[in-house]
């Protein structure tokens, strides 16, 4: 047991609070996507690449937090259900770009209105400009700890 007024107040505690909001965020999202045959790095992974077609496997993993084996396995798992496409070989010094499949766009359909919905339940305290302030902050947050 520590000494009174040496530790971090976990009630005060910004990096605390975030960490906690973060699992309950990961949480919720883990069951709406279960019933959808989905997690949240499977969902990541999928909502990436509708966004940014093409994506290697590295830039993948490092999108959806995870390491490039993870991703790899991953990616593997979704080319063989068909939901991502990945040319037969790569070329001399390139890397694999990764595509959705009509199936891997049908699929992240459902997924991405679940979590949009997980995100709303998430927000619901806040007004417009209360969540414009929450957003820029964790984007000043990230920009301080990446310099």
């Amino acid at each position: 047991m520590g000494q009174a007024g040496s530790g971090i107040d976990l009630e005060t505690s910004v990096g605390y609070l975030l960490k906690e909001a973060s699992s309950a965020l990961r949480t919720a999202m883990e069951e709406v996507l279960r019933p959808l045959g989905m997690n949240v790095t499977r969902y990541s992974c999928l909502e990436l690449l509708a966004q940014r077609p093409g994506l290697s496997g590295s830039e993948l993993a490092r999108g959806a937090f995870v390491t490039r084996q993870s991703m790899n396995v991953l990616l593997q798992a979704l080319e063989e259900e068909g939901l991502v496409a990945r040319p037969a070989e790569e070329a001399v010094g390139k890397v694999i770009p990764t595509r959705l499949t009509a199936k891997g766009r049908r699929s992240l359909g459902a997924a991405t209105a679940a979590v949009r919905a997980v995100e709303v339940r998430m927000l619901s305290g806040l007004d417009q400009a209360g969540q414009a302030r929450a957003a820029e902050a964790l984007r000043s947050m990230v920009r301080a700890l990446r310099d």
